[in-house]
């Protein structure tokens, strides 16, 4: 098992995202240019219930979206990021290459190709070695707004 650079509760921190739509679960390595997340698979995923009840498969969407949310753990970790959101302006090239089901251990694997206003960057989630998923990304940060109750 791999050390363990960011648990759940640090990843709430820096990520809007909660239950059912937090699709990271651990946060492994973080260096240069490169970040690398955990997602567990299971079961009881909400999606499950409608993507398909007699043949659960991850949707492609959603293997993006936890490609995503790693990215966002990069960029929103830096102090100078810290309360701000990730906002897709681009996926480009997405390619769905293996299905993803209750049981798979999904990495997530993010490298940063420009850092800026827009940060570029791509994902590569795989399950046992063999790719899952893969897509260019394009973000931009945006101040968090807080709710008005």
């Amino acid at each position: 098992m791999s050390e363990v650079v960011m648990d759940i509760q640090k990843i709430m921190e820096y990520l809007p995202h909660r239950y059912p739509f937090l699709l990271v679960d651990r946060i492994i390595e973080i260096g240069d240019k490169k970040i690398v997340g955990i997602k567990n698979v299971t079961r009881n995923e909400n999606f499950f219930n409608g993507h398909f009840p007699q043949m659960p498969i991850m949707p492609g969407v959603l293997q993006v979206e936890a490609l995503a949310q790693t990215a966002g753990l990069y960029m929103l970790s830096s102090g100078e990021h810290k309360g701000k959101i990730g906002l897709f302006i681009s996926i480009e090239n997405a390619r769905f290459k293996r299905m993803v089901i209750p049981g798979d251990t999904l990495r997530l694997e993010i490298e940063i190709l420009k850092m800026g206003k827009i940060m570029t960057c791509k994902g590569i989630a795989t399950v046992e070695g063999e790719t899952a998923c893969e897509a260019g990304m394009k973000f931009i940060l945006a101040p968090a707004q807080k709710n008005k109750e």
